[in-house]
């Protein structure tokens, strides 16, 4: 077996193990809200994520497009499979940390951000495609304020609708409504992290003269959400902690807030093609429900915690990628 065709299957070996993990570590966030206000338990919350998971991964294409082909051109990167296979090894490695810890970080920078150090490692910073890196990055920084702006007005026109109800009535409505919000939730969760893998894998097509082409085949899309469905499946519980608790105390009414907010600015970003943290995306909007409920309720420690995470994510992974490649470079 020649040696491109073996790095081409470990890349897809990688790409599907990074979906798999991404399942567990990111789709906590999208049920965090609806398990700690019991609106479902557990296991139904995790089960109605994978699948809807796996349906949001089956929409849409325009992310995995964007990641395989903004930044860095496939076609023309050198040692391209050996600098796919070291961003996809690094970004495992800092999601694992992450997970074990409870941290809420970011899938999407440490992707994005080992890509760029494998690369920049392999042939300097003028590989990169700054004006599509630049728009991934905007998009990724614009999204969290976008959603804790969204978040905060959103609750607040709930809260002037509903502020003579019967709070018990009104919470048991709303967590009725919730099951509905969360599935809506891991829906967008699908449509933008699962083509994340699908970019990289068609970038080894590209780079190893598999395919001539960025658009996503088949085959490719559909065992990502598969991979992502899987992983959804096994659970985030210390991140669900984390997210569904440690923010703020989550009602019903909040969550139903937070969940509509952060739902629908994935989904907007999806449809644009831009590749957004969703898990930068959902703690923002419950950070912004929170404020706008009673701003002295929301654990700013714990938000601040994750700000940082968020903040090093990106160079860390690059860093750890670039280390990576000039490993694998020795071995390939």
């Amino acid at each position: 077996m020649d040696t491109v065709l073996i790095l081409t299957i470990l890349v897809v070996v990688c790409a599907l193990a990074f979906d798999f993990i991404n399942g567990f570590h990111d789709t906590a966030n999208a049920i965090a809200t609806s398990v700690s206000t019991k609106a479902l338990t557990p296991r139904k919350a995790i089960i109605m994520a994978a699948v809807m998971n796996f349906v949001g991964a089956m929409t849409f294409t325009g992310v995995a497009k964007t990641i395989s082909k903004d930044i860095v051109d496939p076609f023309t990167l050198h040692n391209g499979d050996v600098v796919i296979l070291a961003a996809l090894v690094a970004a495992i490695a800092w999601n694992l940390i992450t997970w074990y810890y409870g941290i809420p970080s970011s899938s999407s920078h440490a992707i994005i951000g080992s890509i760029a150090g494998a690369a920049i490692a392999a042939s300097g910073f003028n590989t990169l495609h700054y004006s599509g890196f630049l728009k991934i990055i905007e998009g990724l920084l614009i999204s969290p304020v976008l959603a804790f702006v969204v978040g905060y007005i959103f609750y607040l026109i709930i809260k002037n609708i509903f502020k003579n109800a019967n709070l018990a009535k009104t919470n048991n409505g709303f967590r009725k409504v919730q099951i509905v919000t969360a599935a809506f939730q891991a829906y967008s969760h699908g449509t933008n992290d699962a083509q994340k893998a699908m970019g990289i894998i068609t970038m080894a097509l590209i780079a190893n003269g598999y395919t001539d082409s960025t658009d996503i085949q088949l085959w490719v899309q559909i065992s990502c959400a598969i991979a992502m469905g899987l992983g959804t499946s096994i659970g985030g519980w210390k991140i669900i902690k984390t997210v569904g608790g440690k923010i703020m105390k989550i009602r019903p009414v909040n969550g139903v807030a937070a969940d509509l907010t952060g739902a629908s600015v994935i989904l907007g970003a999806s449809a644009l093609g831009i590749p957004v943290s969703t898990t930068h995306v959902i703690t923002s909007s419950i950070l912004g429900v929170g404020s706008s409920h009673r701003l002295r309720g929301v654990k700013w420690g714990t938000a601040k915690t994750m700000v940082i995470t968020w903040f090093i994510t990106l160079p860390i992974s690059a860093a750890l990628a670039g280390l990576t490649y000039f490993v694998l470079n020795l071995i390939f």
